[in-house]
Protein backbone atom coordinates (compact mmCIF):
# COMPACT_ATOMS: atom_id res chain seq x y z
CA UNK A 1 0.00 0.00 0.00
CA UNK A 2 2.98 2.64 0.94
CA UNK A 3 4.64 1.77 -2.54
CA UNK A 4 1.38 2.25 -4.22
CA UNK A 5 0.89 6.09 -2.45
CA UNK A 6 4.46 6.71 -3.28
CA UNK A 7 3.92 6.01 -6.88
CA UNK A 8 0.98 7.81 -6.98
CA UNK A 9 2.64 10.59 -5.21
CA UNK A 10 5.44 10.81 -8.00
CA UNK A 11 2.81 10.17 -10.98
CA UNK A 12 1.01 13.35 -9.74
CA UNK A 13 4.59 15.33 -9.39
CA UNK A 14 5.24 14.49 -13.07
CA UNK A 15 1.79 15.70 -14.09
CA UNK A 16 1.78 18.90 -12.73
CA UNK A 17 5.63 19.34 -14.14
CA UNK A 18 4.47 20.02 -17.79
CA UNK A 19 1.73 22.38 -18.88
CA UNK A 20 1.80 21.36 -22.14
CA UNK A 21 3.01 18.30 -24.14
CA UNK A 22 3.21 17.32 -27.88
CA UNK A 23 3.12 13.89 -29.08
CA UNK A 24 3.99 12.69 -31.91
CA UNK A 25 2.74 15.96 -34.56
CA UNK A 26 2.38 16.05 -38.37
CA UNK A 27 1.30 18.35 -40.39
CA UNK A 28 1.44 17.96 -44.21
CA UNK A 29 0.33 19.92 -47.00
CA UNK A 30 0.05 18.35 -50.33
CA UNK A 31 3.85 16.96 -50.55
CA UNK A 32 5.39 19.07 -47.92
CA UNK A 33 5.92 17.47 -44.55
CA UNK A 34 5.45 20.92 -42.60
CA UNK A 35 5.60 19.15 -38.95
CA UNK A 36 7.23 15.78 -39.42
CA UNK A 37 6.58 13.72 -36.31
CA UNK A 38 7.53 16.34 -33.24
CA UNK A 39 6.99 15.67 -29.91
CA UNK A 40 8.31 18.27 -26.89
CA UNK A 41 7.10 18.85 -22.97
CA UNK A 42 7.26 22.15 -21.77
CA UNK A 43 7.44 23.04 -17.74
CA UNK A 44 5.51 25.30 -16.29
CA UNK A 45 7.10 28.49 -15.30
CA UNK A 46 9.72 28.01 -18.37
CA UNK A 47 10.49 30.08 -21.04
CA UNK A 48 11.09 27.83 -23.87
CA UNK A 49 12.60 28.84 -27.06
CA UNK A 50 11.34 27.94 -30.59
CA UNK A 51 13.99 28.41 -33.05
CA UNK A 52 14.48 27.54 -37.03
CA UNK A 53 15.25 28.91 -40.21
CA UNK A 54 12.05 30.34 -42.37
CA UNK A 55 9.95 27.40 -43.61
CA UNK A 56 11.29 25.51 -40.72
CA UNK A 57 7.77 24.51 -39.59
CA UNK A 58 7.44 26.83 -36.57
CA UNK A 59 4.71 29.12 -37.70
CA UNK A 60 2.66 25.79 -38.38
CA UNK A 61 3.44 23.84 -35.17
CA UNK A 62 2.62 27.45 -33.19
CA UNK A 63 -1.03 27.47 -34.92
CA UNK A 64 -1.57 23.46 -34.56
CA UNK A 65 -0.55 24.63 -30.09
CA UNK A 66 -3.37 27.45 -30.87
CA UNK A 67 -5.93 25.37 -32.23
CA UNK A 68 -5.61 27.59 -35.48
CA UNK A 69 -4.74 24.22 -37.29
CA UNK A 70 -5.51 20.34 -36.29
CA UNK A 71 -2.66 18.01 -36.85
CA UNK A 72 -2.88 15.28 -39.43
CA UNK A 73 -1.74 13.05 -36.67
CA UNK A 74 -0.19 13.22 -32.94
CA UNK A 75 -1.47 14.53 -29.80
CA UNK A 76 -1.36 17.77 -27.98
CA UNK A 77 -1.67 17.68 -24.08
CA UNK A 78 -2.86 20.67 -22.02
CA UNK A 79 -2.73 20.46 -17.89
CA UNK A 80 -2.67 16.64 -18.84
CA UNK A 81 -5.73 16.57 -20.81
CA UNK A 82 -6.26 16.17 -24.68
CA UNK A 83 -6.43 19.84 -25.94
CA UNK A 84 -9.79 21.10 -27.25
CA UNK A 85 -8.82 24.38 -28.98
CA UNK A 86 -13.01 25.74 -28.50
CA UNK A 87 -12.18 25.21 -24.66
CA UNK A 88 -8.93 25.78 -24.18
CA UNK A 89 -8.09 28.98 -26.20
CA UNK A 90 -8.79 30.99 -22.94
CA UNK A 91 -5.83 29.70 -21.44
CA UNK A 92 -3.44 30.76 -24.51
CA UNK A 93 -2.35 33.95 -25.30
CA UNK A 94 -0.84 34.47 -28.60
CA UNK A 95 0.69 37.38 -30.46
CA UNK A 96 1.72 36.14 -33.63
CA UNK A 97 4.72 37.55 -35.95
CA UNK A 98 2.25 39.74 -38.21
CA UNK A 99 -0.26 41.74 -35.76
CA UNK A 100 -4.06 41.20 -35.87
CA UNK A 101 -5.43 44.61 -34.41
CA UNK A 102 -7.77 46.13 -36.14
CA UNK A 103 -6.28 49.32 -37.14
CA UNK A 104 -9.44 51.88 -37.17
CA UNK A 105 -11.14 50.54 -34.05
CA UNK A 106 -9.84 52.90 -30.53
CA UNK A 107 -7.04 51.86 -28.89
CA UNK A 108 -9.15 51.00 -25.29
CA UNK A 109 -12.04 49.36 -26.88
CA UNK A 110 -9.99 46.99 -28.57
CA UNK A 111 -8.38 46.19 -25.70
CA UNK A 112 -11.75 45.74 -23.58
CA UNK A 113 -13.25 43.65 -26.45
CA UNK A 114 -10.22 41.19 -26.56
CA UNK A 115 -10.25 41.11 -22.96
CA UNK A 116 -13.70 39.82 -23.39
CA UNK A 117 -13.33 37.17 -26.23
CA UNK A 118 -11.27 35.80 -23.32
CA UNK A 119 -13.72 35.35 -20.95
CA UNK A 120 -13.15 38.54 -18.87
CA UNK A 121 -15.74 40.55 -17.18
CA UNK A 122 -16.38 44.25 -18.10
CA UNK A 123 -15.40 45.21 -15.01
CA UNK A 124 -12.30 42.98 -14.51
CA UNK A 125 -10.82 43.73 -17.80
CA UNK A 126 -11.29 47.48 -17.29
CA UNK A 127 -9.36 47.41 -14.17
CA UNK A 128 -6.65 44.95 -15.84
CA UNK A 129 -6.12 47.48 -18.89
CA UNK A 130 -6.10 50.42 -17.06
CA UNK A 131 -3.14 48.75 -14.29
CA UNK A 132 -1.41 47.35 -17.81
CA UNK A 133 -1.54 50.99 -19.52
CA UNK A 134 -0.79 52.96 -16.51
CA UNK A 135 2.57 49.82 -16.15
CA UNK A 136 3.07 50.44 -20.04
CA UNK A 137 3.38 54.47 -20.29
CA UNK A 138 -0.04 54.16 -22.54
CA UNK A 139 -2.59 56.05 -20.20
CA UNK A 140 -3.32 58.65 -22.85
CA UNK A 141 -3.95 56.32 -25.49
CA UNK A 142 -7.37 55.35 -25.04
CA UNK A 143 -9.11 57.02 -27.71
CA UNK A 144 -6.18 56.86 -30.56
CA UNK A 145 -6.59 54.24 -33.30
CA UNK A 146 -4.28 51.68 -34.16
CA UNK A 147 -3.80 53.17 -37.44
CA UNK A 148 -2.04 56.11 -35.72
CA UNK A 149 0.66 54.06 -33.85
CA UNK A 150 4.10 53.65 -34.62
CA UNK A 151 5.32 50.25 -35.17
CA UNK A 152 6.70 49.93 -31.41
CA UNK A 153 3.82 51.35 -29.81
CA UNK A 154 1.43 48.45 -31.72
CA UNK A 155 3.86 46.18 -30.47
CA UNK A 156 3.36 46.99 -26.25
CA UNK A 157 -0.18 47.03 -27.30
CA UNK A 158 -0.26 43.64 -28.92
CA UNK A 159 1.66 42.48 -25.74
CA UNK A 160 -1.37 43.82 -23.47
CA UNK A 161 -3.62 42.30 -25.38
CA UNK A 162 -1.73 38.91 -25.33
CA UNK A 163 -1.42 38.99 -21.15
CA UNK A 164 -4.39 40.25 -20.29
CA UNK A 165 -6.57 37.43 -19.35
CA UNK A 166 -3.46 35.78 -17.67
CA UNK A 167 -3.12 32.41 -19.48
CA UNK A 168 -1.07 29.89 -18.29
CA UNK A 169 0.49 29.39 -21.68
CA UNK A 170 1.84 32.86 -23.52
CA UNK A 171 3.04 32.28 -27.30
CA UNK A 172 5.06 35.55 -28.51
CA UNK A 173 6.69 35.65 -31.87
CA UNK A 174 9.30 37.74 -32.86
CA UNK A 175 7.54 40.20 -29.51
CA UNK A 176 10.52 42.65 -29.72
CA UNK A 177 9.97 43.34 -33.23
CA UNK A 178 10.16 47.59 -33.83
CA UNK A 179 10.86 48.21 -29.90
CA UNK A 180 13.32 50.54 -28.82
CA UNK A 181 16.10 48.91 -25.95
CA UNK A 182 13.98 51.12 -23.34
CA UNK A 183 10.55 48.88 -23.98
CA UNK A 184 12.31 45.89 -25.03
CA UNK A 185 13.63 45.78 -21.68
CA UNK A 186 10.37 46.72 -19.98
CA UNK A 187 8.74 43.89 -22.21
CA UNK A 188 11.33 41.56 -21.07
CA UNK A 189 10.86 42.44 -17.79
CA UNK A 190 7.54 41.05 -17.73
CA UNK A 191 8.13 38.01 -19.57
CA UNK A 192 10.22 37.40 -16.38
CA UNK A 193 7.61 38.30 -14.25
CA UNK A 194 4.77 36.61 -15.79
CA UNK A 195 6.70 32.47 -15.82
CA UNK A 196 7.81 33.65 -12.43
CA UNK A 197 4.08 33.41 -11.49
CA UNK A 198 3.87 30.33 -13.37
CA UNK A 199 3.20 30.96 -17.01
CA UNK A 200 4.78 29.05 -19.72
CA UNK A 201 6.36 30.49 -22.68
CA UNK A 202 7.24 29.84 -26.19
CA UNK A 203 9.20 32.53 -27.56
CA UNK A 204 9.76 32.07 -31.51
CA UNK A 205 12.32 34.63 -32.45
CA UNK A 206 15.79 35.08 -35.13
CA UNK A 207 17.29 36.68 -32.54
CA UNK A 208 19.63 34.39 -30.96
CA UNK A 209 20.87 36.93 -28.22
CA UNK A 210 17.21 37.19 -26.98
CA UNK A 211 16.75 33.66 -26.89
CA UNK A 212 20.14 33.39 -24.99
CA UNK A 213 19.16 36.22 -22.74
CA UNK A 214 15.97 35.12 -21.80
CA UNK A 215 15.13 31.14 -22.43
CA UNK A 216 16.12 28.61 -20.14
CA UNK A 217 15.40 25.85 -22.72
CA UNK A 218 15.28 25.69 -26.64
CA UNK A 219 14.31 23.32 -29.39
CA UNK A 220 15.51 23.64 -32.80
CA UNK A 221 13.09 22.90 -35.68
CA UNK A 222 14.30 22.62 -39.11
CA UNK A 223 12.79 20.97 -42.11
CA UNK A 224 10.07 19.59 -40.29
CA UNK A 225 12.15 17.81 -37.97
CA UNK A 226 13.22 18.46 -34.33
CA UNK A 227 17.08 17.94 -34.29
CA UNK A 228 17.65 20.14 -30.63
CA UNK A 229 15.81 20.28 -27.77
CA UNK A 230 17.33 20.28 -24.66
CA UNK A 231 18.57 23.18 -21.39
CA UNK A 232 20.59 25.92 -22.85
CA UNK A 233 23.66 25.43 -20.63
CA UNK A 234 23.48 21.86 -22.41
CA UNK A 235 23.26 23.22 -25.78
CA UNK A 236 26.51 24.69 -25.12
CA UNK A 237 28.52 22.01 -23.21
CA UNK A 238 27.00 19.72 -26.30
CA UNK A 239 28.87 22.14 -28.75
CA UNK A 240 32.01 23.52 -26.36
CA UNK A 241 35.24 23.00 -28.18
CA UNK A 242 37.53 23.23 -25.53
CA UNK A 243 38.96 26.36 -26.40
CA UNK A 244 39.69 28.78 -23.70
CA UNK A 245 40.58 32.69 -23.61
CA UNK A 246 43.07 33.45 -21.53
CA UNK A 247 44.39 37.07 -20.36
CA UNK A 248 48.12 39.00 -19.08
CA UNK A 249 49.63 41.69 -19.23
CA UNK A 250 52.06 40.31 -21.57
CA UNK A 251 52.04 37.26 -23.39
CA UNK A 252 54.97 35.99 -25.10
CA UNK A 253 54.47 35.09 -28.91
CA UNK A 254 55.80 31.69 -28.91
CA UNK A 255 54.74 29.13 -26.14
CA UNK A 256 55.41 25.33 -27.59
CA UNK A 257 53.64 22.40 -25.49
CA UNK A 258 51.78 19.92 -26.19
CA UNK A 259 49.12 21.02 -23.87
CA UNK A 260 46.93 23.43 -26.39
CA UNK A 261 47.37 24.90 -29.65
CA UNK A 262 46.66 28.65 -30.26
CA UNK A 263 44.12 29.69 -32.16
CA UNK A 264 44.52 33.79 -31.53
CA UNK A 265 47.09 36.16 -30.10
CA UNK A 266 47.59 39.68 -29.14
CA UNK A 267 49.85 41.49 -26.64
CA UNK A 268 47.69 40.74 -23.49
CA UNK A 269 45.37 38.19 -24.85
CA UNK A 270 45.09 34.43 -26.34
CA UNK A 271 42.87 31.90 -27.51
CA UNK A 272 43.68 28.23 -27.15
CA UNK A 273 42.45 24.60 -28.44
CA UNK A 274 43.02 22.59 -25.59
CA UNK A 275 44.64 19.19 -27.24
CA UNK A 276 42.95 15.72 -26.33
CA UNK A 277 43.52 14.43 -23.05
CA UNK A 278 44.75 18.16 -21.52
CA UNK A 279 43.22 19.58 -18.74
CA UNK A 280 42.83 23.42 -17.96
CA UNK A 281 44.86 23.21 -14.89
CA UNK A 282 47.67 21.78 -17.78
CA UNK A 283 47.62 25.14 -19.69
CA UNK A 284 47.51 27.50 -16.34
CA UNK A 285 50.99 25.49 -14.57
CA UNK A 286 52.44 25.65 -18.37
CA UNK A 287 51.64 29.76 -18.02
CA UNK A 288 52.79 29.76 -14.59
CA UNK A 289 56.22 27.98 -15.27
CA UNK A 290 56.54 31.02 -17.70
CA UNK A 291 56.66 33.51 -15.42
CA UNK A 292 53.45 34.88 -16.70
CA UNK A 293 51.19 36.99 -15.04
CA UNK A 294 47.77 35.58 -15.72
CA UNK A 295 44.64 38.42 -15.22
CA UNK A 296 42.03 35.99 -16.88
CA UNK A 297 41.36 32.79 -17.82
CA UNK A 298 37.75 31.32 -18.86
CA UNK A 299 36.33 29.01 -21.20
CA UNK A 300 34.74 30.21 -24.42
CA UNK A 301 31.42 28.31 -24.91
CA UNK A 302 29.60 28.70 -28.20
CA UNK A 303 26.60 31.05 -28.76
CA UNK A 304 23.28 29.78 -29.20
CA UNK A 305 23.86 31.49 -33.25
CA UNK A 306 27.16 29.25 -33.50
CA UNK A 307 24.99 26.12 -32.38
CA UNK A 308 22.43 27.45 -34.82
CA UNK A 309 24.55 27.43 -37.98
CA UNK A 310 26.52 24.09 -37.56
CA UNK A 311 22.96 22.63 -37.42
CA UNK A 312 21.00 24.25 -40.15
CA UNK A 313 23.90 24.64 -42.58
CA UNK A 314 25.18 20.75 -42.40
CA UNK A 315 28.31 21.31 -40.26
CA UNK A 316 26.10 18.98 -38.19
CA UNK A 317 23.31 17.44 -39.88
CA UNK A 318 19.75 16.49 -38.38
CA UNK A 319 20.48 12.86 -39.38
CA UNK A 320 23.84 12.30 -37.25
CA UNK A 321 22.60 14.42 -34.41
CA UNK A 322 21.40 12.88 -31.75
CA UNK A 323 18.62 15.34 -29.76
CA UNK A 324 19.55 16.02 -25.70
CA UNK A 325 16.68 16.28 -23.65
CA UNK A 326 16.58 17.22 -20.33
Amino acid sequence: FIYLVYDLYLRNIFFHMHLLELQHLKKYFATQKAVDDISMQLSEGSIFGLLGPNGAGKTTLLRMITGIFYPDSGEILLNGKKFNPVNDVRSIGYMPEERGLYKKMNIGEQALYLARLKGLGRQEAMTRIKEWFIKFGMETWWNKKVEDLSKGMSQKLQFVTTVLHEPSLIILDEPFSGLDPVNANLIKDEIFALAKKGSTIIFSTHRMEQVEEICDHIALINKGKKILDSSVFQAKQQFKENIYRIGANILPEHLMTPAFQVVKHSPNEMLLKLTEGSQPNDVLSHFIRQGVQINSFQEVLPSLNDIFIKLVEGTTTARQFQPIND
